[in-house]
């Protein structure tokens, strides 16, 4: 990932999985950018499909973040996703993300919680 960036997206269209990786303090305008980006993205992706978060390297993430992050989730249930697997290695880390989950992409996504990117490999297969 380039030190400069917020973020990294990145589609493996044959394991049918986006990775997200966050890193620092991601302002609103970051997760604008953010979620263009992942939301033009999920066409390469086929019903069914996983998003990996990793929250490994993030900081902190500004409250106004999670309407952009709200509008990603929307999309990837619109489009079909099948399991959300996040990598929070600190769990203050939290920042919302499974309130946002029950609300936004509701039952039949399953949702796994790892504490290291080897958990969430396991948690691939």
């Amino acid at each position: 990932m380039d030190p400069k960036t917020k973020f990294d997206v990145e589609i493996d269209a044959t394991r049918n999985l986006i990775t997200v990786r966050y890193r620092g303090h991601i302002a609103a305008a970051d997760m604008k950018a953010y979620s263009e980006k992942v939301r033009g993205m999920l066409s390469q992706l086929r019903p069914g499909f996983t998003f990996l978060t990793d929250l490994s390297a993030l900081e902190a993430m500004e409250l106004d973040c999670a309407i952009e992050l709200t509008k990603v989730m929307d999309a990837c249930r619109a489009t079909g996703i099948g399991t959300v697997i996040r990598i929070i290695p600190d769990s203050s880390k939290d920042i919302g993300f499974n309130i946002l989950s029950i609300i936004h992409l509701r039952r039949g996504v399953r949702v796994v919680t790892c504490q290291t990117a080897e958990e969430a490999e396991q948690a691939l297969k």
